[in-house]
């Protein structure tokens, strides 16, 4: 295949309303023709606006999660499922005082200047891509991306196929419409005044897809979030998917928390995880008849007491799967004054809430819900009698975790006021 990659040389500045097929149209694109655009022309065409003065707050407006962020630049993932500096919102090639967005709809962009082209120039075979310039993990520099595709495919699946070695290719899957803006992205530099180009001699199989084939699910992203932002995502999520908590997805978070630190080179920790529906219903039934026995004993009225356990069941009741931790103390040394002893037994106590935190942070990590309760910090007898605990154990309440409700989307923290929290002497 030999590829001609042909700048649209010519273009007027865009402005809200104009016929792009039209502009576009006298210059020579043919049958088989791969027409690529950037975003920017996209965006100013259906009037994607907004004041300069406005930034921070059209960043935030446009980001359904924030990705990293250092300084005054936020990597964040838009509605579009696209993982981008300032969510795409961009300066460059637009009058002063004003920013371009993202397309509401890229692909429905593409489609309808396909149409149009089609429609205007009595072709067939004919792609339309719309890019935009991307930043990539792990290298330096900045490359074209399709974040719109129409009438050709956005990837191509090779698994399945051979290479010239006859070896089977497991893994091999090409984003063909990236690699159609890269190539065209060669002719359409930044200070040219060249926001369009033709890709000629471009061939393809199979069904057209659309940008959005290329957006890697959440379930398979290794690299989802910075691990700094991992501690402002995490949420407490009191509702779950359907399904379990997958076991090696739990024995990850476990291992996480086992690095907690911990007092006098110890391990104090014990987690018992339950995902039985027999198991569950024990421990709850005993958390339960404990809480009801104090509650009575406080003389709450019945109807109150009734109403609290089953606002208890309703988070826990419905997990697909409890974890209780649980910290003992040997290893504490012995002191016989009251304060020394009792801070060698907090020390072990932070220890297993550092442990918690950290088991919390390993199962957001593996894009699992979860919530801390308090639960069995009341019912301690109970809660090893029932998971068949020794007596030298203490937990730590019940975590309550399982797949992630569908719609979930980690919005952004609403900002801290640090002076509520940091004090420098």
């Amino acid at each position: 295949m030999t590829l001609e990659v042909i700048p649209i040389l010519g273009l007027p500045e865009i402005a809200a309303g104009d016929d792009l097929a039209a502009m576009l149209g006298d210059a020579g694109v043919r049958d088989g023709d791969v027409v690529v655009v950037t975003q920017k022309i996209v965006s100013k065409q259906e009037g994607r606006l907004v004041r300069a003065a406005d930034r921070e707050a059209t960043i935030a407006g446009e980001t359904v999660r924030v990705v990293a962020e250092r300084d005054d630049l936020v990597i964040a993932e838009t509605r579009h499922g696209f993982v981008c500096a300032n969510a795409g919102v961009d300066a460059s090639n637009v009058a002063d005082g004003m920013l371009t967005l993202l397309p509401e709809d890229p692909d429905g962009s593409a489609a309808r200047l396909r149409t149009s082209l089609r429609d205007r120039l009595s072709v067939d075979r004919l792609g339309v891509v719309i890019t935009d310039t991307f930043g990539r993990p792990w290298r330096d520099g900045l490359v074209d991306v399709a974040i719109g595709v129409a009438g050709m495919p956005a990837i191509v699946d090779l698994r399945g196929t051979t290479d010239h070695s006859g070896r089977v290719l497991d893994t091999t899957v090409v984003a063909l419409a990236d690699q159609v803006a890269a190539a065209a992205g060669a002719v359409m530099g930044k200070a040219e005044r060249v926001p369009a180009a033709v890709v000629r001699g471009l061939t393809w199989d199979g069904p057209e897809g659309t940008a959005h084939d290329l957006v890697r699910p959440a379930e398979l992203d290794l690299f989802r979030e910075s691990p700094l932002q991992a501690l402002h995502a995490r949420r407490t999520i009191r509702s779950f998917g359907e399904g379990a908590a997958p076991r090696d997805a739990v024995a990850d978070a476990v291992a996480a928390a086992c690095t907690a630190p911990a007092p006098h080179h110890t391990r104090p920790w014990l987690f018992v995880a339950l995902d039985g529906a027999p198991a569950k219903r024990a421990l709850l039934a005993a958390i339960a008849d404990a809480w009801r026995a104090d509650l009575r004993g406080d003389g709450t009225p019945e109807a109150t007491i009734e109403r609290r356990i089953a606002r208890s069941d309703a988070v826990l009741g419905q997990a697909p799967t409890l974890i209780v931790p649980f910290v003992r103390f040997e290893g504490a040394h012995p002191y016989a004054d009251a304060e020394r002893a009792d801070a060698e037994r907090e020390m072990f106590l932070l220890s297993g809430g550092a442990a918690i935190q950290n088991l919390l942070l390993g199962l957001h990590a593996r894009s699992i819900a979860s919530c801390w309760i308090s639960s069995t910090l009341f019912c301690q007898e109970e809660t090893r009698a029932v998971l068949g605990v020794a007596d030298e154990w203490h937990a730590l309440g019940t975590v309550a975790c399982g797949p992630m409700p569908k719609g979930e989307a980690s919005w952004p923290r609403p900002p801290v006021d640090l002076s509520d929290f940091l004090r420098w002497s």
